[in-house]
């Protein structure tokens, strides 16, 4: 655990994932902004042992968080932040929020959501696997926003 970086870095983390993905001439697809919340998602941060120290939240709608209303695809990892005696005390969400105007196809998908815990014995990439199967309709789509960022909760 002491060689995993803080969990401080990971928002610099994941910006760094998704500039992978991005080349100089395209916009960032849901494929490659998926391809690197999955890398960022594999990457271990110091957190307590706890199963629910460090979670992966993949969700989807159509809210208008911003607004107007998006068919937002919302890629978030939580982590459980304790006080000095060990004791819970709030949580840190880094987010990757794709949306995308509305259309009756995105739209009819309604919403979905589903967590997975590091340390919670479930396997990582059947997760992804059956999450990635949600994504098939925005896969190739370029988001007409992208918000990446950090939030206590």
């Amino acid at each position: 655990m002491h060689d995993r970086p803080r969990m401080e870095k990971a928002l610099d983390v994941l910006r760094a994932e998704l500039e992978v993905g991005r080349s100089t001439q395209t916009e960032l697809t849901a494929r490659a902004a998926w391809l690197a919340f999955m890398r960022f998602a594999r990457q271990r941060f110091a957190t307590a042992p706890t199963p629910d120290s460090d979670g992966l939240l993949f969700q989807y709608g159509t809210y208008a968080f911003s607004g107007r209303p998006m068919f937002t695809v919302n890629l978030t990892r939580q982590f459980a932040i304790s006080d000095d005696e060990g004791e819970h005390e709030h949580y840190v969400q880094v987010h990757c929020e794709l949306r995308y105007e509305c259309e009756p196809v995105l739209d009819a998908l309604g919403s979905f959501a589903s967590w997975f815990f590091h340390d919670a014995d479930a396997n990582l990439d059947e997760w992804f696997a059956a999450m990635e199967g949600h994504l098939e309709l925005v896969l190739a789509r370029v988001p007409a926003e992208i918000d990446v960022y950090e939030e206590p909760v």
